[in-house]
């Protein structure tokens, strides 16, 4: 594993910028690059989960060149190389040995990791044979140590059944982290230590501005401003849920039926299942986005779609135990605080475990945003293009992977339908590409019923189930839900029937005309 000498392969600079002077003395090296090793790291390398590729190419990468590391110094404070004492291990190569020290330091120091209370085992008892056995699964020593002892300390080390089941699983890189949009440096005072952060800002508005600094490989920010404001949301958040308990009795009974009712129970779904996922994959930022900014939003227009009808008492406290159960790894303090004092819930929440999510509803643009005075509709005609376009991405599509047939089949499956024997195909060609593209992205976000020809909810029903909030939200006296495939309908676009002939509406996508109000009285209805 190691060699008595070897030449530095390039100059070396200190921290401070300085060129270093190497001194010609003997070092030791660990043999990283062994191939037996190598092997082994890239074996683990492959089943292990990197999050990202950025970081499985930085390992790579690392493994690749890896050969000799220097592992010795000839003073300063450290251990003792057995085999050479007048050298220590070096600091680095120190600290990475003692992860495996630090499995069993409790044992040997009767559970105080400071080591303050006396051992039972004396440093001299510790035989090469001893570790050996706790570390390389060796024969038992003949020691003085107890079996019982020896056996816990063993156990502690091998908390898994097998030396391939001790490789690591997953490993989670990230970037450096900035300090209000700057580097952190204590020459510039652009520094805070964890204590003076937590007494700032107090450690939930930390753990919460940490999380949002950022994911990924890049520079994680924390900035005082989101900590800051992190303060305020959640207090605004406890009185907000203080209020609606103060007022319960006034909230609307019974199971929620509304449109709005609906919606927002699937968006609580959403973010039950979304941040979970988050979660799993250490993505704390995304975590606080689908489990407490959005879910946030969700609320608000919940509380705007209702109106005069009110909110529904069932799903008001849904929300506030789903949140408060989503919000819980990023502020553990809050989150107690509220499931104990103000649910007035048994026990601590970090034990109530993760919230159910009902079968979700697939999301779709809403079309209450793409409406105003008069909008207009078609639910099973699309126009002739796009439907075959869509019959023919249906037929490249498989449902079980997900995936489309190569791009060269699509098209020539286009040309080799009814569309390709038309004289102006280039010129056609050209308008259904960018549908198609289109197409296929969005089957990547919501599915194959992306290709429908016929959307899974009825539009028309939907609308007129929502006018009165439609109505609210755009400031209008007048709203109609019309079709455009009726004459009658479709005589009341007024002077404005030519939008329907030239970008006429298919499903998803209303045409909505506006009228002023001589308009409206000129088409007398």
């Amino acid at each position: 594993m190691a060699v008595l000498y070897s030449e530095p392969e390039k100059k070396v600079m200190s921290r401070s910028g300085d060129e270093c002077v190497v001194a010609l003395t003997d070092q030791w090296y660990i043999t990283y690059g062994e191939a037996e090793w190598k092997e082994k790291a890239m074996e683990c390398l492959e089943k292990m989960n990197t999050f990202s590729t950025e970081t499985r190419n930085g390992f790579e990468h690392t493994l690749s060149w890896l050969n000799q590391w220097a592992c010795s110094r000839s003073f300063g404070l450290g251990t003792r190389i057995p085999w050479d004492e007048q050298f220590l291990v070096e600091s680095l190569s120190d600290s990475t040995l003692y992860m495996a020290y630090y499995t069993i330091a409790h044992v040997l120091q009767n559970g105080d990791m400071y080591g303050s209370n006396a051992s039972s085992v004396r440093p001299e008892q510790m035989t090469d044979e001893v570790w050996d056995y706790i570390f390389c699964d060796g024969p038992v020593p003949k020691s003085e140590i107890s079996p019982a002892l020896l056996s816990k300390m063993k156990k502690e080390f091998e908390y898994c059944a097998s030396p391939e089941a001790l490789m690591a699983r997953g490993f989670r890189c990230n970037g450096h982290l900035m300090l209000n949009s700057e580097k952190m440096s204590k020459s510039t005072g652009n520094f805070r230590t964890l204590r003076q952060a937590i007494e700032e800002f107090s450690s939930d508005a930390t753990r919460f501005s940490l999380a949002d600094a950022g994911d990924g490989m890049d520079d994680a920010n924390f900035v005082f401003e989101t900590a800051n404001a992190a303060i305020l949301r959640l207090t605004k958040e406890i009185a907000w849920m203080e209020e609606v308990l103060s007022v319960e009795s006034a909230l609307r009974a019974g199971s929620p039926l509304t449109y709005a009712d609906r919606v927002f129970a699937n968006e609580m779904n959403f973010a039950v299942v979304e941040t979970e996922k988050s979660y799993n994959n250490f993505m704390f930022r995304e975590a606080l986005k689908t489990g407490f900014y959005d879910l946030q939003a969700a609320r608000d227009e919940y509380r705007f779609s209702c109106g005069a009808g009110g909110m529904n008492k069932e799903l008001l406290f849904r929300f506030m135990d789903v949140q408060t159960r989503l919000i819980t790894p990023i502020c553990p303090h809050y989150a107690e605080h509220v499931w104990k004092n103000i649910l007035k819930n048994d026990g601590f929440i970090v034990r109530a475990g993760w919230p159910f999510a009902e079968p979700r509803i697939k999301r779709y643009e809403s079309p209450t945003k793409q409406t105003d005075r008069r909008a207009y509709f078609r639910e099973r005609a699309i126009r002739w293009l796009e439907r075959r376009c869509l019959r023919i991405l249906r037929s490249k599509f498989d449902d079980t992977t997900g995936s489309f047939a190569p791009d060269k089949e699509i098209l020539e499956a286009l040309k080799s339908s009814s569309i390709g024997n038309d004289a102006n195909f280039k010129q056609i060609q050209k308008l259904c590409m960018p549908f198609i593209k289109f197409k296929k992205d969005e089957t990547k976000e919501v599915g194959g019923r992306a290709l429908d020809l016929k959307l899974p909810f009825g539009e028309i029903e939907v609308l007129k189930e929502n006018i009165d909030v439609i109505k609210r939200q755009l400031g209008l006296e007048h709203v109609e839900v019309l079709c455009a495939t009726d004459d009658s309908d479709r005589s009341k676009s007024g002077p404005h029937i030519s939008l329907l002939t030239q970008n006429p509406p298919s499903p998803g996508n209303p045409v909505a005309i506006f009228l002023s109000k001589a308009e409206f009285s000129a088409t007398g209805y």
